[in-house]
């Protein structure tokens, strides 16, 4: 299920700008709608996007989520929300989010796809295993690459 964010990926960026040049590390911004919270992340920037009303947050600019598919072998793949750069930890140096044998719920943060300079958390969105890691890290990736193969639990 994903929303409208009601403000465009240019509006983001402009805000990520703003933060950027400022000395703060997070700013929040409720209205009536949604609460956006843009923060400071290794050389980016995370943005969560919460719409008012109790659904649980969306924590990608575009407000989408991964797509999970099912593979003919009985795997689940798991699709990246937009394209990007492909990165498998937060930050150069620290460990990666997940690796083959790794357990995951709908929830786990699996890679970060970094796009206009703003770095977007992707979640699992399926709970199992995670079997095999298909890009590199720091590969250009696009919408409909395969980021990783699943085994359903």
């Amino acid at each position: 299920m994903s929303h409208d964010l009601p403000l465009s990926p240019e509006d983001v960026e402009e805000i990520a700008s703003i933060l950027a040049k400022s000395s703060y590390d997070v700013l929040d911004i409720e209205t009536a709608r949604f609460r956006l919270r843009v923060k400071r992340s290794g050389d980016g920037f995370t943005q969560e996007w919460t719409p008012i009303g109790g659904e649980a947050a969306k924590t990608v600019a575009s407000a989408v989520e991964p797509d999970v598919v099912p593979e003919e072998d009985g795997l689940l793949i798991i699709k990246p929300p937009l394209p990007g750069t492909f990165y498998r930890a937060p930050q150069p140096g620290a460990p990666p989010f997940v690796e083959v044998g790794h357990k995951v719920k709908p929830d786990t943060v699996v890679a970060i796809i970094e796009t206009m300079k703003l770095m977007n958390p992707v979640h699992a969105g399926v709970e199992g295993e995670i079997v095999e890691i298909v890009p590199e890290n720091a590969e250009p990736i696009e919408a409909t690459s395969i980021l990783m193969k699943v085994k359903p639990e």
